[in-house]
């Protein structure tokens, strides 16, 4: 059976993308939540089964082999069971996900460093940096992309749930969490992904979590 290390479901975006990509293997797995940063985290870290991703979650464990970070574990399932479950049959629609996938993965530092992610809390609207709004910026324009050419097959980006759904998911609670405004066809998306029963499920086991990270629990 698979094993997944995860972080707090509260907090750890990465995590969540992991957690999700599992699920969509449709294949079983044992979960590992570990919580972040408390007294053992730095000796948990260092142990055999957190060696391989340095310290990091998620790692998956597939039997014998071991598979960090993401995006990684995205493709690692693709290639295990069948790449039609994450990514679109069409070419040019397969090459637009890839490429959203990607510049999720390595951008929007802004973001993700002025608003970090917590599924229990909904801040107030504030006045974000102007790196913070190029960002979501283009993050709206990409959905808007994927959904006017690729999205008539389902409420997703392209049309049906995907990998760069998976990616874009604790982007979608973030933009809950601070209050962002966005055009109502990115609402609906918003919408569809905090609907989606696995979001359901992560989002209300993260209401029962013990850990709390102050860092989390600020608005700015």
């Amino acid at each position: 059976m698979l094993k997944l290390i995860i972080g707090n479901k509260a907090y750890s975006s990465w995590s969540l993308r992991g957690w999700l990509a599992v699920k969509q293997s449709g294949l079983p797995f044992e979960e590992i939540t570990v919580p972040m940063f408390d007294d053992e985290w730095d000796k948990r870290t260092k142990g055999n089964e957190f060696a391989p991703s340095g310290g990091k979650v998620p790692i998956l464990w597939d039997d014998t082999a071991v598979i960090w970070d993401s995006l990684a574990i995205i493709e690692w399932l693709a290639d295990k069971t069948d790449k039609a479950r994450y990514w679109p049959d069409d070419d040019a629609a397969r090459g637009m996900a890839r490429s959203m996938t990607a510049e999720m993965h390595s951008s929007y530092q802004h973001l993700r460093n002025e608003c970090g992610m917590n599924v229990r809390k909904q801040f107030p609207a504030r006045t974000l940096s102007e790196p913070v709004r190029q960002e979501v910026s283009r993050i709206l324009q990409l959905w808007a992309q994927a959904r006017a050419r690729w999205g008539s097959g389902g409420p997703y980006l392209f049309g049906e749930f995907g990998a760069v759904d998976i990616m874009f998911a604790p982007v979608v609670t973030r933009f809950v969490t601070y209050s962002i405004q966005v055009p109502p066809f990115a609402a609906n998306y918003m919408e569809a992904i905090l609907s989606h029963p696995w979001m359901q499920e992560w989002i209300s086991a993260a209401q029962d979590e013990p850990w709390v990270i102050e860092h989390y629990e600020q608005s700015a």
